[in-house]
């Protein structure tokens, strides 16, 4: 038996559903919607830090994505999912790095500097101190805190954008060695990158890679596969369309940024 517990746009979600996908495993989807239901207690059981995804199989529970990426692919038959020469296996573990350490957060304030800024900015402080007192890490809580109350004159922000253009200025550099991050092959670093640069355009922050031609080509490769429309298309409502369109466009003031760094 075969569970995921995850989100519809969650990025680590679209982490462990491409995962899944590439391998050609199914599973038993539970959705959560995360506007709370993240901190049920029962769900915290299984996941104490109140996060998507969970994977649940034959009654073992693996969290973060990285690590159910790396299960997934030793756990169930298919494609390999990590190169077999090492120093490809050396770049695919060099982007998941990143993208644990730097660009996860990065994308959060991005997000809630933006797209999720309105639904919280709607709250009374109360109601707001309430919401992010139920996070078990308070460092995220407060990077929420300044990006609701500036937007993108928050200073977290000026950070997010420069590990986002690490992101990108990474893959760019490693399209000089194939047409994947870690080379020939489609890998769970692709799979690490891919919800990343996604989020970035559902944001209109395409523009960031306007001139890194390589990533562009990158991002309609991965675009391409069978993989992304099952992991992430087939998983989105229109009102998570309409969400990130009737956005207004933050390209501008983030140029603006950019340009004064």
């Amino acid at each position: 038996m075969l569970t995921l517990y995850h989100g519809r746009t969650s990025v680590c979600s679209v982490k462990a559903r491409l995962a899944l996908a590439e391998k050609g495993v199914t599973f038993d989807s539970k959705l959560l919607t995360l506007r709370g239901d993240q901190f049920d207690p029962d769900y915290m059981k299984l996941n104490p830090n109140a996060v998507v995804p969970t994977l649940a199989h034959d009654g073992h529970v693996i969290i973060e994505s990285t690590v159910i990426m790396l299960y997934v692919d030793e756990a169930f038959p298919g494609p390999p999912l990590m190169p077999a020469e090492p120093l490809a296996r050396a770049k695919a573990r060099m982007m998941m790095k990143l993208v644990d350490e730097y660009i996860h957060t990065s994308c959060m304030t991005l997000t809630f500097a933006t797209a999720n800024r309105a639904s919280l900015a709607r709250l009374t402080p109360q109601e707001m101190e309430a919401e992010l007192a139920k996070s078990p890490d308070p460092k995220r809580s407060e990077i929420k805190r300044q990006v609701v109350a500036h937007g993108l004159d928050a200073q977290p922000v000026k950070d997010a954008l420069h590990h986002n253009e690490k992101l990108i200025d990474r893959i760019e550099a490693t399209m000089a060695d194939g047409p994947y991050i870690a080379g020939a092959a489609w890998s769970l670093a692709d799979a690490a990158a891919t919800p990343y640069i996604w989020r970035l355009d559902k944001l209109k922050l395409a523009p960031l890679w306007a001139q890194r031609p390589h990533v562009a080509a990158w991002y309609a490769r991965v675009r391409a596969r069978p993989s992304f429309k099952i992991a992430v298309e087939d998983w989105m409502t229109p009102a998570d369309h309409a969400r990130y369109a009737n956005e207004p466009d933050p390209w501008p003031k983030v140029r603006a940024i950019l340009r004064a760094a």
